[in-house]
């Protein structure tokens, strides 16, 4: 569905329900340079489960109206006027890398605003290398193989797709290959210059899940227990051999992390 968000038309999927408002509502937020598609198959199982679903295209994003936003808390603001837009008072957050970012930021933000956390591939700072900033900045390619290929875990980049025939790999690199020029350097200096993460951590009163990729290159497990341990009875799922775009390559793993509280 097309909403107006501060006045701009922004891009929200809904998992395949019209939403509704007197329902509990999941939102799910994507990372850098991606958009609502990352989130196709959570969305349509939380959407036909007793929820209604909004997974939207942050400003600049898939079929957002742009420009990106430059801060995550400014995504975070973003968040939370999307849902007075929809009329909902509060949401079950799920964030991916950047995502869970705006997620924590929006419930130390707005905490009226949240009644959960799901925070997958996630650390307690997102630090970005300077090459790949260099590339992304100068919209080079060599930003978008970095992303692919740190993004993916060992057996997602030997076709460990539980979908016959899709390609992972080629299916990172297409997304991030649609992304509007700008839009994955603004993302990347987002979460290299957010420093409050533990700062919103420790403000966080609401169940909160933190599920992390074993094998995760950029934001390495370590990183994400930090964050964990920071918040209030937070739970913690470390799924085996897996990378850091955990939809993709560990689809029923993740929703059974996201479901079993």
């Amino acid at each position: 569905m097309n909403l107006s968000v501060n006045g701009k038309q922004a891009f929200v999927a809904t998992g395949g329900r019209d939403f509704d408002a007197s329902e509990p509502t999941v939102v799910l937020i994507h990372g850098s340079g991606s958009d609502h598609s990352a989130w196709a198959l959570h969305s349509r199982y939380f959407a036909h489960h007793g929820a209604s679903v909004l997974v939207p295209d942050l400003p600049g994003h898939g079929r957002s109206v742009g420009p990106a936003l430059a801060t995550i808390a400014e995504m975070a603001d973003w968040i939370a006027a999307m849902l007075a837009a929809v009329g909902s008072r509060r949401a079950h957050l799920i964030g991916h890398s950047m995502g869970s970012l705006v997620a924590i930021e929006t419930a130390a933000r707005h905490p009226d605003k949240v009644t959960a956390l799901g925070l997958i591939g996630t650390s307690d700072a997102m630090t970005v290398g300077a090459d790949l900033l260099k590339a992304a900045e100068a919209n080079e390619q060599a930003a978008i193989d970095m992303v692919s290929i740190w993004g993916l875990g060992f057996s997602a980049e030997l076709g460990g797709s539980l979908a016959p025939g899709l390609w992972m790999h080629g299916g990172a690199q297409r997304v991030l290959q649609r992304c509007a020029e700008g839009v994955l350097f603004s993302d990347l200096s987002a979460c290299n210059t957010y420093a409050n993460a533990l700062a919103a951590a420790a403000k966080v009163a609401v169940p909160t899940t933190v599920i992390l990729g074993e094998r995760d290159m950029m934001t390495p497990a370590r990183a994400g227990k930090k964050l964990a341990a920071a918040i209030p009875h937070a739970h913690t799922v470390v799924l085996a051999g897996a990378g850091h775009m955990l939809m993709a390559e560990r689809p029923d793993q993740l929703l059974a992390a996201l479901t079993s509280r």
